[in-house]
């Protein structure tokens, strides 16, 4: 950087001197020294659409809902880059953009899937029908539960989530993650009671 300091020169005019910037410290520094969001969401992209997908059952509406998320992120990063676990926050701004999309964006619908959708998808090796008919009830029995519900369970079996951690994406507290879980399950039994309590 080039800065004009108070060094006598001829006639006692400001001389240019090339100093260095200061340099900073804290959590900031070092992500903005890394690439900052750039590189958060480098690494953590896929897993944040796989995870906005999960939750809204559509991948082009869960990239949207992606997009969006980042785009807030990228203006408010200044802040964001202070925290100590940056991509759990925006975890959590993915699942509030989820939690209020009826209100901002539009009504959210989860469609199933065309039998020759899936069967495009499902590959050649073998019959998949039988997984495919349990997955597309399972899908069908997580849109029933409440978003909130919904969310808790994706976070804990499909992200592989702490209670702490979810809690910490849903801004509560564990035990009420464990109330939402506990209550969710209880519904998906009674809708299909042979299923196995997960692990």
């Amino acid at each position: 950087m080039t800065t004009y300091l108070p060094v006598p020169g001829p006639e006692s005019a400001p001389t240019p001197r090339v100093v260095a910037l200061p340099v900073r410290e804290g959590p900031r520094a070092a992500e903005e020294g890394a690439g900052g969001l750039d590189d958060l969401v480098r690494t953590h992209l896929a897993g944040l659409l796989r995870y906005a997908t999960v939750l809204v059952g559509d991948e082009h509406t869960a990239a949207d809902l992606v997009q969006e998320v980042l785009l807030r992120a990228h203006v408010r990063w200044h802040r964001i880059a202070l925290m100590e676990r940056p991509d759990l926050y925006l975890r959590r701004m993915v699942t509030n953009e989820h939690l209020s999309w009826r209100r901002r964006w539009h009504v959210r619908t989860i469609r199933p899937a065309a039998d020759e959708v899936l069967a495009a998808h499902a590959g050649s090796a073998g019959d998949h029908a039988h997984g495919l008919a349990e997955e597309d009830a399972m899908w069908r029995r997580l849109a029933d539960l409440p978003p909130r519900q919904r969310t808790v369970l994706v976070l804990r079996y499909y992200e592989g989530l702490a209670d702490a951690d979810i809690a910490s994406v849903l801004g509560t507290s564990a035990a009420t993650v464990r109330s939402h879980a506990s209550r969710a399950l209880v519904t998906l039994r009674r809708a299909d009671p042979t299923s196995p309590e997960p692990s």
